[in-house]
């Protein structure tokens, strides 16, 4: 009996016997090129989001702190806010008596009592540091009593300066750079957006991606299968695949092997998304309807089909326009792994979202970290290439150096600035400068920076490294102080090593500290001066250096000092010349640090650069233009980040960054 066949479907196996299978079968590298070079890989244009729905997206623009973190001074444990000095030689056979001050200062208490010589305060854990107390003791180390004038503290132990408080701004400080475009936002990345002040996050668009399948025996997953029906998988994983990788799925539904409605929902996707998928009828049969369709969609059209493969041979890309049309083999596998391969690296630099990949490296510790006995610490670490490993993305033959993040258990910031974690056992009392140390890496495979600084930090720095940053390339800084990054440029741990160090015996910034192996690269000028809350006559119109003087000699007038190290305490402690001002001890690790205390009455003055002090609202009294400039380890000076800062920092873009942030150039 002879056999009747559909004339269409009789009409298409004659369409397919005319043709071949594939247009050209080329390489996959070539096939990758010719699809990128046809396309617009940038990120896709920003929009702002609630912080609540920012998560998994990737940062658009430059974002700063629009307040301190902490807000204030507060105490990181529950105790008695004193002054260091009242607490020294305490001992358990002969404990120091403080006399107890009548408040008690629980979280969201304001302070109404200076703590003076001789007495203390209660406090708990988050309350407001008092005016006067630079120390906390922990309850534990206390006992109290009665005296003659009513309560007293019974001090067991000395108390160093600045002992369990976090300083406002330690943490994040106002106008401070929180994330760059290019991040992605995790949890770690709310919180810090969070104790920012932040509410809305302004992130790239997540990619759109239409998703079509096409065969006439597809059904729809859960659906009864008639006899050489299967259910439509590659949907599935492919708008799961789509979402996972940053993008946004939008599924079009099953499609049969018919011209004019194919074509139909391939111009549907291209009209509601950034990107086309379609699964199925790439190869003979059903081939010549996709190229008809894409053939008539506009130019360039189908660049590659067929890429030599194993599997995922019948791959076709096309491009309408700058839109990327994809069709992909229609098994599961193959539709897969060419997915992988070749789209999901289109919806990742859309979405602005890097390669992700997990692993463990080797390390050496960069500084001695102690630790408590008899618990497993986990230390969260950067990591920056070392000199006799300069190679950047080969972890396998680059000697990597960990430095730990050692922001404390308060911190918001830590986290997200880590490459990864390495434990110190519970019986170790720490782990020793030098010391080698698996770092499991958080968030994927290693990414070294592009370019790593450590040293002093300046909100210029961060102006500059956006700039570079649109340039594609990463900077990463990790603030050690001006003599702590001097020493890594010694070590060759870093590529550039900002500083502004004053010769003690006067006259020239940075040039003395030059070593052999080391150059000098001019950056900008800043004016440090003495900061003080505007309306103070012990200070407003007074001659920088003269008010030092007559505030150092004033034991009422409280000082708030920098870190021993940093360029900052090597200015004030040359113009002391030997004399310790009330408050003296009190050490802070930034700028920003400083004014915040002068700003909200804990101290009466300090030093710090004239662009912070503004941002605080405070005077200034010029003490010094500073030299704010790299020290560049030679072996260093040809690799391409240090190239791209330079020219970033020489060009007119940068110094009118630079210029419009106060900083003098050249």
């Amino acid at each position: 009996m002879p056999v009747t066949l559909d004339p269409g479907l009789l009409a298409r196996i004659r369409r397919a016997a005319r043709q071949e299978q594939f247009l050209e079968v080329i390489p996959a590298e070539e096939a990758m090129r010719r699809f990128r070079a046809a396309l617009d890989l940038s990120p896709l244009p920003a929009e702002r989001v609630a912080l609540a729905q920012a998560l998994g997206r990737v940062v658009a623009e430059t974002i700063a702190a629009a307040a301190d973190a902490p807000p204030f001074d507060r105490a990181s444990v529950d105790g008695f806010a004193l002054r260091a000095a009242d607490s020294a030689g305490a001992t358990e056979a002969a404990p120091r008596r403080l006399r107890l001050n009548a408040e008690v200062l629980a979280c969201g208490v304001a302070p109404a009592i200076e703590v003076g010589p001789g007495t203390a305060t209660a406090i708990s854990t988050g309350g407001v540091i008092p005016r006067g107390a630079d120390a906390v003791v922990m309850i534990e180390q206390t006992d109290l009593a009665e005296g003659p004038e009513g309560p007293q503290v019974l001090l067991a132990r000395a108390a160093a300066p600045g002992q369990f408080i976090a300083h406002a701004g330690s943490d994040i400080a106002r106008g401070e750079t929180v994330l760059r475009a290019g991040t992605l936002v995790t949890s770690r990345e709310i919180g810090m957006l969070a104790a920012a002040g932040l509410g809305e996050v302004p992130v790239v668009r997540r990619p759109r991606v239409a998703v079509i399948s096409t065969g006439d025996e597809l059904h729809p997953p859960g659906t009864k299968l008639p006899p050489g029906g299967i259910a439509d998988s590659n949907a599935a994983i492919l708008c799961a695949a789509v979402a996972e990788h940053g993008g946004e799925p939008l599924p079009l539904g099953i499609f049969r092997d018919e011209e004019a409605a194919l074509a139909d929902a391939v111009r549907r996707g291209l009209a509601a998304a950034d990107l086309v998928v379609m699964s199925g009828g790439t190869s003979k049969g059903a081939g010549d309807v996709s190229h008809r369709i894409l053939g008539g969609l506009g130019p360039p059209g189908i660049l590659v089909h067929g890429v030599a493969l194993k599997p995922g041979k019948p791959l076709c890309l096309a491009v309408v326009g700058r839109q990327p049309v994809v069709v992909l083999p229609g098994f599961p596998t193959s539709a897969v792994f060419t997915f992988q391969d070749f789209v999901v690296p289109v919806i990742r630099a859309l979405a602005g979202l890097p390669p992700r990949e997990e692993a463990e490296v080797p390390a050496r510790l960069a500084v001695r970290t102690p630790s408590e006995l008899g618990r497993t610490e986990y230390v969260m670490v950067s990591l920056s290439a070392d000199a006799a490993g300069d190679a950047p993305g080969h972890a396998e033959v680059a000697g990597l150096v960990a430095w730990p993040l050692g922001k404390g258990s308060g911190s918001v910031t830590a986290f997200s600035q880590a490459d990864g974690v390495f434990a110190i056992p519970a019986l170790d009392a720490g782990a020793e400068a030098g010391q080698a140390v698996r770092v499991r890496l958080i968030g994927g495979a290693l990414r070294p920076p592009d370019l790593t600084l450590i040293g002093s930090h300046c909100v210029g720095l961060d102006a500059l490294l956006d700039l570079l940053a649109k340039r594609g390339l990463r900077g990463r800084t990790l603030a050690v102080g001006s003599l702590g990054g001097l020493a890594a440029a010694k070590r060759g741990e870093c590529d550039l090593a900002p500083a502004h160090l004053p010769d003690p015996r006067g006259g020239a910034y940075n040039t003395p500290f030059l070593a052999p192996g080391l150059r000098l690269v001019p950056g900008w000028r800043r004016m440090q001066g003495v900061v003080f809350r505007p309306g103070d006559a012990r200070f407003e119109g007074q001659e920088g250096r003269a008010a030092v003087a007559r505030a150092a000699a004033d034991p009422a007038c409280l000082l708030v000092n920098r870190n021993a190290g940093s360029g900052t305490r090597i200015l004030l402690d040359g113009i002391l010349g030997g004399a310790r001002p009330a408050g003296y001890a009190n050490q802070l690790k930034s700028h920003n640090a400083v004014a915040a205390a002068v700003a909200q009455w804990r101290a009466d003055w300090g030093v710090a650069i004239a662009t912070v002090a503004s941002a605080y609202g405070l005077g200034v009294l010029p003490l010094a233009e500073e030299h704010y400039d790299f020290f560049l380890p030679e072996a260093r000076a040809g690799r391409p980040g240090v190239r791209a800062f330079r020219e970033v920092l020489d060009s007119a873009e940068g110094r009118a960054a630079l210029a419009a942030l106060g900083f003098g150039v050249a």
